[in-house]
């Protein structure tokens, strides 16, 4: 895959929003049903909010981290979180961009914390470590396109690392989760303008490393 390919990841539903917006529409429904029940304490509605949320979050926080021991401790924390604060929750955004909005405040935290440390659990992104990125369903594909598939997600993992982690949270937020700019807006807290360059110089960044590592 090209340097410029790695960049689209995403894009295909980034393309589609505007015909998405009934869908949307239906999730919001959903979501205020689901949160009705969460603060009356319905312990399903919890479970069913860590079913529907779990594996984007692990995601996002593996992209962050680049520590799946890491990102699965914190994506507990994030619940933990989550179920302690949801009565609190002002609407002012849809609930599964507040949970992405945890999720940001408890990676940069964690960022931190493991900064201090000198290090994270583990500095490696390997073939292993790539394939823990969440993967499509569907017939598995055959060793070799597998093997080539964890070492270009090793590469591109490797490359995210090495931005900062604003930037770092800008690519997975757009690029790999494939959130409209209003939704990172409101995880983020930043002007709309401020998100759009900052991503471009963080694309600009991404691109460069990626063309430096050996694919």
């Amino acid at each position: 895959m090209s340097p410029g390919g790695v960049l689209d990841v995403g894009q295909q539903a980034l393309a589609t929003e505007a015909a998405a917006d009934p869908r949307r529409e239906a999730a919001r429904r959903e979501e205020q049903a689901l949160l009705v029940r969460l603060r009356r304490g319905d312990p399903e509605a919890f479970e069913s909010l860590v079913h529907q949320h779990q594996d984007r979050l692990y995601d996002f926080c593996f992209r962050m981290l680049g520590d799946r021991e890491e990102a699965h401790d914190l994506v507990q924390e994030i619940f933990v979180s989550v179920h302690q604060n949801v009565r609190r929750f002002r609407e002012d955004a849809r609930l599964s961009t507040w949970l992405f909005r945890i999720s940001k405040n408890h990676c940069l935290n964690r960022l931190k914390y493991l900064q201090r440390r000198g290090r994270g659990r583990s500095d490696v992104y390997d073939e292993v470590s790539a394939a823990a990125i969440a993967e499509g369903g569907g017939a598995p594909p055959q060793p070799d396109a597998a093997l080539d598939a964890a070492r270009e997600r090793a590469r591109v993992q490797r490359a995210i690392s090495q931005l900062d982690p604003d930037a770092r949270m800008l690519v997975a937020l757009r690029d790999i989760e494939g959130l409209s700019y209003d939704e990172i807006v409101d995880i983020t807290e930043l002007p709309e303008g401020t998100v759009k360059s900052r991503l471009h110089r963080a694309r600009e960044k991404l691109a460069d490393l990626l063309g430096r590592f050996e694919p």
